[in-house]
């Protein structure tokens, strides 16, 4: 099977690329228009008040910091899920350079025109529309174009709250070790970047006119989207709203598999698994996807669909491992084995809700359970080398790595380093490839379907049962990867469907067999 070209991924997802790039522009274009009504009356304001300069700026420059995850996760409670959140927080990030910048630019007017605009009768008014601001123009542009390139890029960072743009293949491709998905969204954005900066620039030509231009532009520009706003919220009133990881998007054993095994197709939207399970227990969303001992299923009062179909691998943990670091770490395969088998999923979802819903940290939880199997020792604090762990980015792959961090420290004189939040699972493969790490969890379903990607008879074969599938992903990674398996923890999480427990009932829903019926009588 030929791999498949970039050019080639283009051409077969050129719809779904071209709805995200323009909801990218929409994002991208909606915010700094706010973030221009917002930003320059401020600006305007602290350049006749100085005093107010300092904490105006000092405070915009905060905001700024703080990192674009954290403030989409600020705004999910009070605006939801879909673009509202992500346009507030573009137009948060798109502040500082522009209130900036429109302080600068009117501060720096030279002072003898203001005193000779004074000296010809100029009110305060006149001044500022006809000596102060179009003097200003080009430095207050030079902010309009810093918020506009900063902008494309947070923007990728929508899809995290189902606000699509091209954040969707970028994360999605990161997730499916999909280099034709990463980079069929990073071009695009980065294209949008040039594209907006020279616009603006031959915008920035018109001076003053670009300012009065604006005056009818904004105004068309809100009506616009809030027509499509509105259009979209009376259309997905009655529907069944649906969201799925990036990762569930592209993968077989998900929304792939749902459209070719049992037909069903939701039109879902693309959202983080970190907010989904909220979502879903907010009403924000009907339907999601998930991991079947991922703890806020009980946090949430959620219900798992049976997979009648049986499209959903075993998904069984165990870390993986190059044979040459356990040549270099002879003590490491029999330490990390301690827990072999100690794990099954009620085990895995109550330590997942201790960290997803009672907020206890990876630390505490992975002690706690190594005491209570007595197989917690204190550190040796020993100095015979150092093992490099790695995590992908949810909760129970951190607890898992501070699990093996303890009993590296307390069975073996190595010194352990974590690397945790290495993203989805091709940043930890790449990373456990190029040595960046020695080991991470992994589980047998992702590393049949998403590393090997064998052929769909292959699939169907080995996936029949936990031990097959476990047997064959640790031979073929040996053969083409110099990489094994060491033993299963026990537990399966594999993907699910879920939904709200009040509303399957009501609905009758049971199964995904069951939600396809349903979803076909409307």
């Amino acid at each position: 099977m030929t791999q498949q070209s970039l050019w080639q991924f283009v051409i077969e997802q050129h719809e779904k690329l071209l709805t995200q790039v323009v909801q990218h522009l929409g994002l991208t274009f909606l915010s700094l228009v706010l973030a221009i009504i917002v930003g320059l009356p401020l600006g305007i304001l602290i350049a006749r008040k100085r005093k107010l300069s300092n904490p105006v700026l000092g405070f915009a420059g905060i905001l700024q910091t703080i990192p674009s995850i954290a403030l989409l996760g600020f705004m999910i409670p009070a605006f939801g899920i879909g673009a509202t959140p992500a346009i507030v927080a573009l137009l948060i990030y798109a502040l500082l350079p522009i209130i900036r910048n429109t302080f600068t630019g009117i501060t720096g007017v030279n002072p003898t025109v203001i005193e000779a605009a004074k000296a010809m009768g100029m009110n305060r008014k006149q001044m500022l529309f006809k000596v102060e601001l179009p003097l200003a123009m080009p430095v207050i542009i030079a902010g309009i174009r810093t918020a506009a390139v900063i902008n494309v890029g947070v923007a990728t960072l929508a899809s995290f709250v189902a606000a699509g743009g091209l954040g969707e293949f970028i994360f999605g491709g990161i997730s499916l070790n999909n280099s034709n998905m990463i980079l069929a969204g990073a071009i695009p954005a980065a294209l949008l970047a040039i594209l907006l900066d020279q616009t603006i620039a031959v915008l920035q030509k018109s001076g003053y006119q670009f300012l009065k231009k604006l005056k009818y532009i904004i105004p068309a520009v809100l009506l616009v989207f809030g027509v499509v706003y509105l259009m979209n919220s009376i259309s997905d009133k009655n529907k069944l709203k649906a969201g799925f990881t990036p990762e569930f998007m592209g993968r077989q054993d998900g929304d792939l598999g749902l459209r070719s095994v049992y037909g069903l197709n939701v039109n879902p939207k693309v959202v983080n698994d970190a907010v989904m399970y909220k979502a879903a227990f907010e009403n924000e969303l009907d339907l999601i996807s998930g991991y079947s001992t991922d703890g806020r299923i009980k946090a949430f009062d959620l219900y798992v669909l049976e997979d009648d179909k049986k499209i959903f691998p075993p998904y069984f943990a165990a870390p993986i491992i190059k044979t040459k670091t356990l040549d270099k770490f002879p003590e490491l395969e029999k330490t990390l084995n301690l827990v072999a088998g100690k794990f099954n999923d009620s085990i895995m979802t109550d330590l997942n809700y201790r960290s997803d819903y009672l907020n206890q940290t990876p630390e505490k939880i992975a002690k706690d359970f190594l005491m209570k199997n007595k197989l917690y020792r204190p550190s040796r604090n020993g100095n015979s080398g150092t093992v490099r762990i790695g995590s992908k980015i949810f909760g129970e792959q951190y607890i898992l790595t501070e699990m093996y961090k303890m009993l590296i420290e307390g069975y073996t004189n190595y010194k352990v380093e974590t690397k945790t939040g290495l993203g989805g699972t091709k940043i930890c493969f790449d990373a456990l490839m190029n040595d960046a790490i020695d080991f991470y969890p992994e589980y047998t379903g992702t590393g049949l379907l998403v590393l090997l990607k064998p052929s769909p008879k292959s699939i169907q074969n080995v996936s029949q049962s936990a031990d097959k599938t476990y047997k064959f992903v640790d031979s073929e990674f040996r053969k083409q990867y110099g990489i094994q398996w060491l033993e299963p923890l026990g537990f399966n999480n594999s993907y699910a469907l879920m939904m709200r427990k009040k509303q399957a009932e009501e609905l009758k829903v049971k199964s995904i067999s069951d939600l396809k019926k349903y979803l076909d009588s409307k």
